[in-house]
């Protein structure tokens, strides 16, 4: 039962936390969108107010007027509309489920055993779960800084760019050496995810505060705020397409128990953020084609770079129909892996087969052959290597034929 609790409340909050992702993300795109689809006002009255740009649209069978003030109007409505609680929402909903999955078995999920680095490779449960959270924590305080260093006053935000383009490759890289390949992942979304929310608590909400405490002091507001919380909205939209990749990269294991899984993130980020770009431009009216070209093309790199080696035998066959028979691997699978892979999983914590895989039969078993000797060659399965499944094993599960 305590399984069942906890695969429900994983499967209540992954609903929450889509529907916040959904809605705080279109909203994201939403005023981006509108923010660089403005024209200037063409009534004198408007451009007497302080109107600085305007965009007429029609939606749902009405039509509306948006307008943006160049700092602020003269005289704040009662019923001003903040955005913020969508973003909190997320964060908090994808945070308590990476506890519930990762963080109560993290021996299972978080520990890398194969890494190249022995401490990390040897990392205790608890230990995993401070290195996990040093990791999202130190992830916004390096981005931060370099925001508050590089272009403090939105004067080099092409070089900010850069500086945080160079940082994901290295939390790529990082977290796949310190965390298992699916954790990985999830975790160097979880970086951008979380700057991303924090930029909206430490930098936006609080400018917007401040810029409407001093136009109901009968103050000018300070446009440094405007132009803070404008630079970290923008930051937000371009990690918003690689975020949501990173976020379901768990159910595809080619991507994650790849030899070089980071290289294959690094190419998913940058993609995910020169397609983002040529949508932001396109509503300034600017069409540059070759930003979705080379985000496509990264995509089609990255398929090429993770394709599975078929030019040689694994280790151990000989000839095509010399290698071990299904019988031999059946064993091997009922040893290692049906405990969680079946329709009535043994191992605790299971309520139900991870990802639906079930191996109770040879005919299941064959269905999903490539994927079982993909993850068992690259020593991600068994998770932790729990059921210590040793090389000559794997060997015999990769020299497998039909």
């Amino acid at each position: 039962m305590q399984a069942y609790f906890i695969e429900f409340a994983n499967f209540m909050l992954r609903w929450l936390h889509v529907i916040a992702a959904i809605a705080w993300i279109g909203e994201s795109i939403y005023f981006v969108m509108l923010d660089n689809g403005l024209r200037p006002p063409k009534a004198a009255e408007d451009r007497e107010k302080g109107v600085f740009g305007e965009m007429w649209a029609v939606h749902g069978g009405g039509f509306y007027h948006n307008q943006k003030y160049a700092t602020a109007p003269a005289k704040l409505p009662n019923d001003l509309h903040w955005s913020f609680w969508k973003a909190y929402t997320t964060w908090l909903t994808g945070f308590a489920l990476f506890v519930i999955l990762y963080m109560v078995n993290p021996g299972f999920y978080l520990v890398n055993p194969g890494s190249d680095w022995e401490w990390a490779a040897n990392l205790t449960g608890w230990q995993a779960n401070l290195l996990a959270l040093a990791f999202l924590l130190l992830g916004w305080v390096v981005y931060n800084e370099l925001c508050k260093r590089i272009s403090p006053n939105m004067e080099r935000d092409g070089l900010l760019s850069i500086a945080v383009a160079i940082m994901m490759v290295v939390v790529a890289y990082l977290s796949t050496q310190m965390f298992s390949g699916r954790a990985a992942f999830l975790l160097t979304g979880a970086v951008m995810a979380t700057a991303m929310s924090a930029n909206v608590f430490f930098w936006i909400i609080p400018g917007q505060r401040r810029m409407v405490k001093a136009m109901k002091a009968g103050e000018t507001p300070n446009p440094l705020d405007g132009k803070r919380g404008k630079q970290r909205s923008v930051h937000n939209t371009y990690f918003t397409l690689p975020v949501v990749l990173l976020m379901i990269s768990n159910h595809y294991s080619f991507a994650y128990s790849h030899e070089h899984a980071w290289v294959l993130m690094t190419l998913f980020i940058f993609a995910g953020a020169l397609i983002r770009q040529y949508f932001v431009l396109m509503h300034q009216g600017k069409i540059r084609p070759a930003y979705p070209v080379v985000g496509v093309a990264l995509i089609l790199v990255a398929f090429w770079a993770g394709m599975p080696a078929t030019s040689s035998a694994p280790s151990g066959a000989q000839t095509a129909g010399s290698g071990p028979d299904i019988t031999e691997v059946k064993a091997l699978i009922d040893q290692h892996c049906v405990a969680c892979h079946s329709q009535s999983p043994t191992q605790p914590g299971f309520s139900a087969p991870p990802a639906g895989l079930m191996y109770d039969d040879i005919e299941q078993i064959l269905l999903q052959k490539d994927r079982i000797q993909q993850v068992v060659e690259s020593g991600y399965m068994p998770l932790g290597n729990m059921t210590n499944m040793t090389e000559e094993e794997r060997a015999v599960i990769q020299a497998w034929t039909e």
